[in-house]
């Protein structure tokens, strides 16, 4: 799976992505990018399938929270978490439900005021490293929530000991531009999946949701975001069989495949098969 993070172009460096994952850096490694008001962080941590995440994941963000918080980029924007069998284990048990416990444990009281946007998705193989990549700010972004959707950090009890710590999605300001960084979105609605055993009507159901999102962005911040303005979208797929389907679907609602990435990896819930993050 490539690992990136997007950055805003500025006057002094047009980056596009930080490519984290070839050549893959020494474990507990702290990479480190910059371009004016944002910094790229990405860690890696190495996890074998039997190790306990909940502890590898507290000690990520604690280092993570370490190295940002002192630095001119304090603030958390926009983070990426993936690792091997996300959806291993029942119950509370399951590994997301205990990297959401992880989490939680290494994270300060700024983290969750209000908690940045986010995804996390699960590598194919099993014995995939821990990689946490954040966008971080020199100042903060505006954190979205979408109407449609229960906020993840008020999820009931059934979805976990403590509900996942993000917002749906965030501007940010890049000099004269506003962006709109859409975190992953899928087929929920309040908190409950829809569409189980359909991919394609969960690929409109998070469109839908995109779509909802980029009108609360375009509230609350006064700049225009809809699908047409789209910069880059990755849709990440739990079945690679469901490829031609979906770009598809895609390209007859005129989206430009030009700026979709299509990855393959386990959305946090079993039984979803599609996840949606974008630019915008």
């Amino acid at each position: 799976m490539r690992h990136e993070v997007w950055l805003p172009a500025n006057a002094d460096s047009r980056v596009d992505a930080c490519d984290i994952g070839h050549p893959v850096p020494a474990a507990d490694a702290l990479l480190s990018r910059r371009a004016g008001g944002f910094a790229a962080l990405g860690l890696h941590r190495a996890l074998a399938a039997d190790d306990d995440i909940t502890t590898v994941s507290e000690a990520a963000y604690r280092q993570l929270l370490a190295a940002a918080r002192p630095s001119a980029h304090p603030y958390l924007i926009r983070i990426w978490n993936f690792f091997g069998a996300i959806n291993s284990g029942a119950g509370d048990a399951e590994r997301y439900r205990r990297f959401c416990v992880g989490r939680n444990a290494g994270i300060d009281a700024m983290f969750r005021n209000p908690p940045p946007a986010a995804t996390a998705i699960g590598a194919p193989d099993p014995g995939a490293p821990l990689n946490v990549v954040a966008l971080c700010s020199a100042r903060p972004g505006i954190a979205l929530e979408n109407p449609r959707q229960t906020p993840a950090w008020q999820y009931p009890r059934e979805y976990g000991p403590v509900s996942p710590g993000f917002s749906r999605g965030v501007v940010l300001r890049d000099g004269d531009a506003t962006l709109l960084l859409a975190s992953g979105t899928a087929s929920i609605r309040g908190h409950v999946s829809l569409h189980i055993g359909d991919v394609l009507a969960q690929l409109d159901e998070s469109l839908l949701n995109l779509g909802v999102l980029l009108e609360e962005g375009q509230r609350r911040s006064g700049q225009r975001f809809d699908l047409d303005g789209l910069q880059a979208l990755r849709v990440y797929l739990r079945e690679p069989a469901a490829l031609p389907a979906v770009q598809a679907r895609l390209v007859a609602l005129g989206l430009p495949l030009s700026r979709i990435a299509f990855l393959h990896g386990e959305i946090c819930r079993t039984e979803l098969d599609v996840e949606l993050e974008g630019v915008f």
